[in-house]
């Protein structure tokens, strides 16, 4: 409901003021490993390996940037152990979901979920987790860092125009390294193989020129949108419309871009509040029609804008 909606964006006074004398970690990620059909004879390890997953992640600055503790990223992962293939060898599958907080309230909205069919590593709770920008540790590491780098860009460009580029920077670093690796046994063909959900293939897919409209459409929907709802609904309404054209452009171009396939079912249900307690009946049409082509799976949640 569209009146929830609104009580959750008012309800607190958060504000989002970066200040070089607040410095915390970009990252506050809960982490969730299970275990599915497969037996492991020390439990415990599972248990370390969350908690050491998630320090990995809390307490390691990835950038230079000021950020105050209500300004850290929030994610959840999930990793799924779906194989023990040997003594510790891991098989999993992950799925990651970020969160961003909305100027001027307590309502969180996701910013993106990926999910990566293919989160292979080793692992020993003896050995502490470590990570370099630019050199090979641990297939382990270089997936976290890959995914941190990830989610710190998209999380700036919604901040500002193509904020992210330098971390989907550091993010390529990390693919490159980790491709090109032969210091341990650890083969993951989801740094180099050619499907279109293997990690370079997401960072050439986000950072291709012809596809800028839909990064440029993230600064539009967050910052110019849901960041000023608040005080100006239809000023907003205006900039969320203006950002889904782009992006609605974005997937015409480039048919089954994963990206933005991953915008729509992330925020269909927020796009139908967001419209539906507009008094502009043009608006509305345009908007419910724009998107029931674009995102036919959500055409039902679009109809309700019209009601």
């Amino acid at each position: 409901m569209m009146q929830k909606f609104l009580a959750a964006l008012s309800m607190f006074g958060l504000l989002l003021v970066t200040s070089p004398a607040a410095r915390a970690q970009e990252l506050l990620a809960e982490v969730q490993v299970t275990t599915q059909n497969v037996t492991i004879t020390d439990p415990t390890i599972v248990t370390q390996m969350q908690n050491d997953i998630r320090t990995f992640l809390n307490n390691r600055a990835w950038t230079t940037q000021a950020y105050r503790p209500e300004e850290r990223i929030r994610l959840r992962i999930f990793i799924g152990i779906t194989a023990i293939p040997q003594n510790g060898t891991y098989n999993s599958t992950m799925r990651l979901i970020s969160t961003r907080p909305v100027y001027g309230s307590g309502y969180d909205t996701n910013v993106i979920s990926i999910n990566d069919r293919s989160f292979n590593f080793n692992y020993s709770p003896q050995n502490p987790l470590d990570f370099s920008p630019n050199s090979f540790v641990s297939n382990l590491s270089s997936l976290l860092g890959y995914y941190a780098y990830l989610v710190i860009g998209v999380d700036r460009d919604t901040f500002g125009r193509l904020g992210g580029t330098p971390y989907y920077e550091l993010a390529r670093n990390v693919v490159n390294y980790t491709a090109n690796q032969t210091s341990t046994n650890e083969p993951d063909e989801g740094w180099r193989g050619s499907g279109s959900r293997e990690r370079h293939w997401l960072l050439d897919n986000i950072t291709d020129p012809q596809l800028e409209a839909f990064r440029t459409g993230l600064y539009g929907y967050y910052r110019q949108g849901m960041d000023v709802f608040i005080e100006k609904p239809e000023e907003a309404r205006t900039s969320v419309m203006a950002a889904l054209t782009g992006i609605q452009k974005v997937a015409v171009t480039r048919p089954g871009t994963l990206f933005a396939r991953a915008f729509f079912d992330a925020k269909a249900d927020e796009i139908s509040n967001i419209f539906r307690t507009s008094q502009n009946q043009q608006q509305k049409q345009q908007v419910v029609s724009m998107l029931t082509e674009v995102d036919p799976t959500n055409s039902a949640k679009y109809q309700t804008i019209l009601k």
